[in-house]
């Protein structure tokens, strides 16, 4: 990298434990090339070594979230093998985000398209600007969203997500908030702000609950019921020997706040 050229992600780390990955590829609507999934996947797999980290906070320089995959870089070499290779890449890289112990977070300004839509509904929750808009919208070009469709089917109704996927139209922030692809909206200038409270909220929470409940819940979406509740009551049992658990009912009980 020349002294004039900026890292394509931007790591930042507070005492809390809170950690922003921004996406800054800004010129390019932050477009996932090669490089970039790297330098994510990269980032993701240190995180999921460290102990210290609590919450992850996916966001983005610019005026928008993310494109998708970059489009001139996918058209300068065509071949099956790249193109397998490419999307192998990109959803190994979401995998990691869901197989993160802590919460992550997209922070989401302007557009999210294609794979940055992808990238909205991979992530545990979703905090967007009122400006902000969403779309999977590869088949305007002729390219079905299809690893697109696996995040998104699995937040929005399937009627929602199909209908996304076979019009290329795009949603409202307030229709993304309506359908289940984000968990809050906020103005422009109160973003931030609204992040925030809903990192503090989960800083508030023990660790090991939240770890153990974000394995149980991806794992239990993926199978049947019966199945599904074998998973839980196993989950709840171990959760339930944990120091913090019994220290947060004996403060129930005690009729206090617990001392974590």
């Amino acid at each position: 990298m020349t002294p004039q050229e900026s890292p394509l992600l931007i790591r930042s780390d507070d005492e809390r434990g809170v950690t922003t990955l921004t996406l800054n590829r800004p010129a390019a609507f932050n477009a996932l090339s090669e490089d970039l999934l790297t330098a994510l996947q990269c980032e993701l797999d240190e995180l999921s070594k460290n102990q210290k980290v609590r919450v992850v906070v996916l966001a983005a320089a610019g005026k928008a979230f993310c494109a998708g995959h970059d489009l001139r870089e996918m058209r300068a070499a065509p071949s099956m093998d790249y193109y397998q290779k490419l999307f192998a890449q990109c959803g190994q890289m979401m995998m990691s985000i869901q197989k993160l112990q802590v919460p992550v977070i997209a922070k989401v300004q302007g557009i999210a398209t294609a794979a940055g839509c992808q990238l909205v509904a991979q992530c545990d929750l979703a905090v967007a600007s009122s400006d902000s808009k969403f779309a999977v919208s590869g088949v305007n070009l002729g390219l079905f969203c299809a690893t697109p469709s696996v995040a998104l089917s699995r937040n929005l109704s399937r009627k929602a997500a199909f209908e996304m996927l076979v019009t290329g139209d795009f949603l409202s922030a307030q229709e993304a908030l309506s359908q289940g692809l984000i968990n809050k909206i906020a103005e422009p200038t109160e973003l931030d702000a609204t992040v925030e409270a809903l990192v503090a909220k989960i800083l508030t929470k023990p660790p090991v609950a939240l770890a153990m409940g974000k394995e149980l819940f991806y794992m239990q979406l993926e199978t049947g019921i019966e199945k599904a509740y074998e998973y839980a009551a196993q989950t709840m049992a171990c959760n339930m020997m944990d120091s913090s658990a019994l220290e947060g009912v004996q403060a129930f009980i005690d009729k206090r706040k617990p001392n974590w």
